[in-house]
């Protein structure tokens, strides 16, 4: 474990967020080595984002830590879907069509979890939804007779999910990369001089999110004492498997907010919360008047609320293949993926501390406050602000009989202690056989 990154990483979350820089000294890192194992750093960004939502925990119960923070705990939380097991039967994760795809010049990354995205992907490939044999071979075939962008744009343009395979480098010449790229990791905003809300019973957590990012963050919110209620529109719950995995400590109920019965209660919910999560695309809850004085909102998206895609749909595994991670994880020619969904865990850790952060904030100064994360930020911070394994950091040159050597430098290092040899090689057998 390079504890340097590890608390460089941690460091610059806490600084996001607003912390006193003074409490990173008490989080400590412990556990096995090598887990998450990637060509980016995937486990410097796991452990930071959970050693700064248990910051945001002790500062905010006036506790003075230590934060431990377990790789293993941490690896295995970030795969927890894939360690779920219901009465022995392992999870489905992805379903058959998401999945990526041969197009006719690269490669597609589809997401057709839900019924709904399902029928939205294969109403713009023209491929009928029965008989399920031979729909994902129709799909294929469609596919690779298109262009990557082509079908991208048929999918989203019928409600579906789809994107193509996208360099890192092209993907900063995209429009949306470029938005992403001007934009801080996450927003913080004071909207108003609204003061306190007091509370004298557990913090109220009104959520209303989906898969993944959102529902770890108010598990983990719930994880810590508050009372969570999750609502979700009646006849489109969670995934049963998501839903076992990822709302753990909340209660869950159906309401339709365009009924009037449904919205006044609604209504009632959140003139009593303290925080309302959001995880739907930017836009889509705007015709709800969500604001209340004193509440903390935290909202979440795939690829954050500005940009030509700002207001899209989007789940990790298209971030990944939009951003460049899937190419940097395998190539242009055999796209891979993260270790784990660690742009959904990460900022799911990661907006339960910007919560926490401005409760504890509201609760000393007041306002009303809203905080914005997206998994577009996050995999922008996973790529270019964490320090990747970078060889030349540990490499010296000297000059001796040999030539001039690059060599590695001697990882025994203590405070005043050297920190090169004193002299370089010399040439075999040149030195008189007598002591110095």
């Amino acid at each position: 474990m390079d504890h340097h990154t590890v608390r460089t990483g941690t460091e610059s979350l806490w600084s996001a967020l607003g912390g006193d820089p003074a409490l990173v000294d008490r989080v400590s890192f412990t556990g096995p080595s090598g887990l998450l194992p990637a060509r980016l750093p995937v486990m410097d960004l796991a452990r930071a984002t959970v050693a700064v939502a248990g910051l945001a925990a002790v500062e905010r119960a006036g506790l003075p830590g230590p934060v431990r923070v377990d790789d293993g705990a941490v690896a295995t939380a970030f795969t927890s879907e894939r360690h779920l097991r219901i009465d022995g039967r392992a999870p489905v994760n992805f379903a058959p069509l998401s999945r990526f795809w041969r197009a006719a010049d690269g490669w597609v990354r589809t997401h057709a979890n839900y019924p709904h995205h399902r029928a939205a992907l294969l109403t713009a490939l023209g491929v009928p939804s029965e008989p399920e044999a031979g729909t994902a071979e129709a799909v294929a075939a469609a596919i690779g007779e298109r262009t990557a962008v082509e079908v991208e744009t048929a999918v989203y343009g019928t409600g579906g999910l789809a994107v193509a395979l996208r360099t890192p480098g092209e993907w900063a010449a995209h429009p949306q990369g470029r938005e992403v790229a001007g934009s801080p990791l996450l927003s913080r905003e004071r909207l108003d001089e609204a003061p306190p809300r007091p509370r004298s019973g557990p913090l109220r957590v009104l959520d209303l999110t989906r898969v993944l990012a959102g529902p770890v963050a108010t598990r983990t919110l719930a994880l810590l004492g508050a009372d969570v209620l999750r609502i979700d529109p009646p006849g489109n719950p969670e995934l049963p498997d998501q839903h076992a995995d990822t709302d753990a400590g909340k209660r869950t109920a159906a309401l339709d907010l365009d009924r009037p019965s449904d919205r006044r209660t609604f209504d009632e919910l959140l003139d009593a919360a303290d925080v309302l999560v959001t995880g739907y695309r930017p836009g889509a809850l705007d015709r709800f008047d969500l604001h209340r004085p004193g509440l903390v909102t935290a909202r979440i998206s795939a690829w954050g609320d500005g940009g030509p895609w700002g207001g899209r749909r989007g789940f990790d595994s298209l971030v990944q293949a939009a951003t460049g991670i899937a190419v940097v994880e395998g190539s242009a020619q055999e796209p891979g993926a993260l270790p784990a969904q660690a742009l959904d865990h990460g900022t799911g850790y990661l907006l339960a501390a910007a919560v926490l952060r401005s409760l504890t904030e509201r609760d000393r100064d007041g306002g009303t406050r809203l905080v914005r994360l997206s998994l577009a930020r996050t995999g922008h911070w996973l790529t270019h602000a964490l320090p990747a394994y970078e060889p030349e950091r540990y490499l010296t040159e000297s000059d001796g009989p040999l030539g001039r050597l690059r060599h590695a430098l001697s990882p025994v290092a203590y405070e005043g202690g050297p920190t090169d040899w004193s002299r370089p090689p010399g040439l075999p057998g040149a030195d008189a056989p007598v002591w110095l």
